[in-house]
This record gives structure tokens, sequence and C-alpha cells, in this order.
């Protein structure tokens, strides 16, 4: 019998994501028969921290917010805590690798840029060193790191991009860069377990207009703040509707200040973060993402399985997913366009029911076994030389 390659993904928590998804799905489909797969987590915290797998093992390094005790004084203590063990173990990573893991892998993986200080600074020197890159090299929040982020890159033994459109734009943007091996891999995508979950409940939306819903994280550079202010110039304007986000993050207050400094509290509703959202996609008349920057978001293809009408900003690897005015809606991240692209969304029905069309093959486009192959192959490959 073929002796297992031994596999090592390091990631920081396990909170609500695209990226965390794909984990969730590559520990869950990737061959145990031929991978012995190790999740070392810095943080065990998220909403998706216990969903693991069963038969992976699964190490913590640090207690996640939700196990901090109840009292502030208490908890801001075991903050500080934990932040100076952080830093420690950063400094000398052996202990790291002593302490948690104890054994040598063929493989160690980053999922994403977050990652890659804590696999190239691993103690193992002789695993293969894998890196995943999801975003748009050029989006401007991200220039600070980018520095960082290419000197990392070159570090790696074998590279993934997330996306066509992430890997174009990066040898566009750095065409003498020097890339080690690298592929564009899609991320996999759950199909009927995303038509399961939505059929789990039907919410109630609390009006008869129709609602616009939109998962994301509330980050800046989600769009979410333009998105309050067309939805707001729309409502001023005649063209009634509601707006439901499901996600949380560092923008939520400064969203729910311009909500209701705009006058649109109840009709722009942040609803947090859920574990299943996938009954309010399937239930609302569409789906809206305004993000000003992508990688391949997983989302996008969720709701293209549940055939809901996607009106899009036109970033990152969504165009390799829609084509406009055929199986979704295009547009530039721009206020004018999310404006008439949403009022047309409201008022011209041929066009939805076009898009609905356009809709009915949509899982046709998406070959997940085709994914973890190419997945394992890379590994296996990899553990080999």
């Amino acid at each position: 019998m073929q002796k297992k390659v031994k596999v090592l993904f390091r990631h920081r928590s396990m909170e609500m994501g695209g990226v965390e998804k794909v984990i969730l799905n590559l520990l869950n489909n990737l061959d145990r028969q031929k991978l012995d797969i190790t999740l070392l987590v810095s943080l065990y915290q998220g909403e998706l921290r216990d969903k693991i797998p069963a038969h992976i093992n699964y190490v913590k390094m640090n207690k996640g917010k939700e196990d901090f005790s109840k009292n502030t004084l208490i908890s801001n203590l075991q903050l500080v805590f934990r932040g100076l063990k952080i830093k420690f173990l950063e400094i000398f990573p052996k202990l790291t690798d002593r302490i948690y893991l104890g054994q040598q892998f063929d493989i160690e993986i980053a999922s994403t840029y977050g990652d890659y200080h804590s696999v190239l600074r691993s103690a193992n020197k002789n695993s293969k060193k894998i890196g995943w890159f999801h975003s748009d090299i050029t989006f401007p929040k991200l220039q600070p790191a980018v520095p960082t982020i290419l000197k990392h890159i070159s570090q790696f033994d074998y590279f993934i991009f997330g996306s066509q459109q992430t890997k174009d734009i990066f040898t566009q943007t750095y065409p003498n860069f020097k890339l080690p091996e690298n592929q564009v891999i899609l991320n996999a995508i759950p199909i009927e377990e995303i038509k399961q979950k939505a059929e789990e409940f039907v919410p109630d939306f609390g009006t008869k207009d129709p609602v616009f819903v939109s998962v994301g994280r509330l980050h800046s550079r989600k769009g979410y703040k333009k998105l309050i202010e067309v939805h707001s110039q729309l409502i001023k304007n005649g063209f009634s509707h509601k707006i439901i986000i499901i996600g949380d993050g560092e923008e939520k207050e400064n969203l729910e200040n311009l909500a209701k400094k705009l006058g649109v509290s109840h009709s722009f509703i942040l609803m947090g973060s859920l574990l299943n959202p996938y009954p309010y996609v399937k239930n609302a008349d569409f789906f809206i993402m305004p993000s000003e920057s992508e990688g391949w978001p997983l989302i996008i293809a969720d709701t293209l399985i549940l055939q809901k009408p996607i009106l899009s900003t036109a970033v990152g690897g969504i165009p390799e997913m829609i084509t406009h005015k055929e199986n979704g809606y295009l547009m530039n991240y721009d206020t004018d366009e999310m404006y008439n692209a949403m009022k047309e969304f409201l008022t011209n029905t041929e066009i939805i029911k076009k898009i609905k069309k356009g809709l009915e093959n949509s899982e046709k486009q998406f070959d997940n076994q085709k994914i973890f192959d190419a997945v394992e192959n890379i590994i296996i490959k990899l553990a080999q030389k």
C-alpha cells in the first residue's frame, strides 16, 4: 500500500468567509486514502471552527474569543496574553512545531496571503510549500502589503491562483516576476448541500417590496457603503425595495450609522453572520454584490446554483461565471451604474425573465471532482520531488 502524503494546512481561524469555505470543502473531499491531513489554526475561533471533519487532525494553538470570559476586564487580559503568546511563537517557530505538531509534513499549504508567513517560516525546511492567491494584486488597499506578498510568493515551491482573472492581472502587472510553478484552480462548490440547506426554512422578509440579498464580510472593499447610498436614492425616487446583508465585520457600526443617517434603517437590514444564508438567497428576488474587489467569490457560484438573478460588479473572477444579461448582470464599481442597474432589476421584467432562463443549467459549469483531482495531483507530485 502506498504511503500517505502528510499535508499541513496552516490558517489563522475559521471565521465565516470564502477562503474558510474553500478550506472546509478541501478537507471534506480530498482523498483520505492518499492524504493524511492536519489543520493547524492559530486561533480556535469563528463560525466554522466546529465544522472540521472528524478524520482531520485538528490542532488549535490558542483559544478563540468565544472561549474568553464574559467579564470585560478578564477578557481584555486574556486577549493581551494571547497576543503576547502569538508574538512569542512567531519569533520561535521551532517551538510552535514541537509543541503543537510533533511531526514532519511532506506538504505545507497557505490558503491565503495572510498565511504565507506562517508556512514559509515553518521549522520543517524539507516540506514542500504551496501558496494560494485569491485577490486582485492591483487593489489599492492591498498595496502596502504587496512587496511582502511578492517576496513570499517567490519562495513557494508551487503556487495556485483562485481564478484566471487573478492570474492574468498578476502577470500583466508584474510581467517580469518569476512565478514558481503554478496553476489556476477554481473553488469547488458543494452543489447538493447548498440546495438542501436552501430548503431548510422560508424566511419572512416582512415586506411585499422586492428584496435584494447580499452575503459577505462587512469590509470596506465589499462596497456596502456605496450600496446604502444608492439604496437611499432609489427609495427617495420612488423605487421601493428592501436590502438584506448577511455577514459581519469591522464596518458594521459605520454602516449602521450611515443607514440611520440616511433614514433607511428599516429597509437596509444588517442581519449579522449566519451559518446558513441560503434560504435568504433562494427566497429573495435578487442577489447583489457591490464589491470594489473580489477573487473568485464562492457566494456567486452558490447563487448561480440556486438560480437567483445576480447583479454584481465585474471584478475578480466574477466575469468568468457571469455573462452580462445572459445569466446575470454586470456593472462597474460606480454609483450611477449601480443605481441604473438596480433600477433596471426593479422595473424591467423582460431582462429578469431572460436572466432566469439563462440560469436554468447553471450547475453544469462546476466540475468539483476535476478540482479535487487537480489539487491532489499537485500535492502528490510535489511530495515525490
